[in-house]
């Protein structure tokens, strides 16, 4: 097996300075959701470049794409996240996705006929709330993946990725304007709407179970301090443990909403950013594959308890998990204690431990790759 997988680690290797500079480029030019122009293109053009078969705008969908390599029966598609967040740049590393991602696909991509595989590439925009994997599986993405992966930047290496299903809404109060001093009781306040439902749904939080997230921001709060605010706005996440909790526990703050509107007399809309967030479904032998190939590398994974909460984190790759076979292990970059969606996080992700990450995970990702075809091959 080393004889097919030492090629890949060189071909990693020989193009390492273009994979570390296309990190950093993403990094220098963080786009948000749905707005990843710069960074699909220059997906694209590595791609390209690297003699893959590139589908831009893929199904529609302006920075989404497909690029393709090899004509084997083993289908294997690497996924390739490249949006920032608001205001955090990325904070969350997902230049080092985009690198790493499109670093495993050309490693393989020469050996793919011989190996008997498919490389996919899957351009896949607007992680960070916007849901692009849900709307690329509804137009027919990934359909037939013998194993979908990508491996995601952490402070430490984590394998298995256990994240919470969650929702994402649009919240909106509108109320009546009125002079704040003149004529304050001509208005109707949805600046207190919000502060109603705040302070509800933090008394809820009590009697929430344990594996309950309920989070968000006011986006806006009012125009100005000597007018009664006639509308406001926020962002606001649920997140539970499965699918199924969170059907359960949505109506419940939905209520809490609801309470800001009936107190102030404000009309209340709730519009969600996306479909919600599927719990992830880990395919357990390409994880084991994808563990044994990071070891092999050097590197080594996290205890127990410090993996109970890198794991967490929410992703639209758990719906991508719940149709193919899938894994999504995380690998460090040594940033503690800098954390995920933290500006500090944000300046590690590039730099020479980022850029070992991005290799390795490149590498581990290519062998795991090489591992479940031989397994398939095996029970076949």
């Amino acid at each position: 097996m080393m004889d097919i997988k030492e090629p890949i680690a060189r071909n990693v290797g020989a193009g390492a300075d273009s994979l570390i500079a296309l990190s950093e480029r993403i990094h220098s030019h963080p786009e948000t959701a749905w707005e990843e122009h710069r960074a699909a293109a220059w997906v694209a053009e590595a791609l390209d470049a690297g003699g893959f078969d590139v589908t831009a705008s893929y199904l529609g969908l302006e920075t989404a794409l497909l690029a393709t390599a090899g004509s084997g029966p083993f289908r294997v598609g690497i996924c390739a996240e490249y949006d920032a967040l608001p205001g955090l740049g990325h904070a969350c590393g997902h230049n080092l996705i985009a690198a790493t991602s499109v670093g495993a696909s050309l490693a393989l991509a020469p050996l793919a006929d011989d190996l008997g595989i498919t490389v996919e590439l899957y351009g896949t925009p607007a992680e960070e709330g916007g849901g692009g994997k849900i709307e690329m599986l509804d137009r027919g993405a990934f359909a037939g993946l013998d194993l979908a992966m990508l491996a995601h930047p952490a402070p430490v290496d984590v394998a298995e990725a256990r994240p919470f299903a969650v929702s994402h809404s649009r919240v909106e109060y509108r109320g009546k304007a009125a002079h704040a001093a003149a004529y304050p009781e001509q208005g109707v306040n949805a600046a207190d709407a919000f502060i109603i439902a705040q302070t509800a749904i933090g008394l809820l939080r009590q009697q929430l179970p344990d594996g309950v997230r309920v989070h968000g921001i006011v986006t806006h709060g009012g125009e100005a301090p000597n007018a009664i605010p006639e509308l406001t706005q926020g962002r606001w996440y649920i997140r539970a443990e499965t699918l199924a909790d969170l059907a359960e526990i949505e109506p419940r703050v939905r209520h809490c909403f609801e309470a800001g509107a009936l107190a102030t007399g404000c009309e209340l809309g709730v519009t969600p950013e996306s479909k919600p967030y599927s719990e992830f479904r880990t395919d357990g032998r390409a994880l084991a594959a994808y563990r044994r190939n990071a070891e092999a590398l050097g590197r080594s994974f996290a205890g127990a308890d410090v993996a109970a909460r890198m794991n967490r984190a929410s992703t639209d790759m758990g719906n991508v998990s719940q149709v193919v076979a899938a894994i999504h292990p995380y690998v460090g970059i040594g940033s503690l204690p800098a954390l995920n969606h933290q500006r500090e996080f944000a300046a590690h992700c590039v730099g020479g431990l980022a850029e070992r990450a991005l290799l390795d995970a490149a590498v581990a990702l290519a062998w795991t790759a090489v591992d479940s075809r031989a397994k398939a091959s095996h029970v076949d």
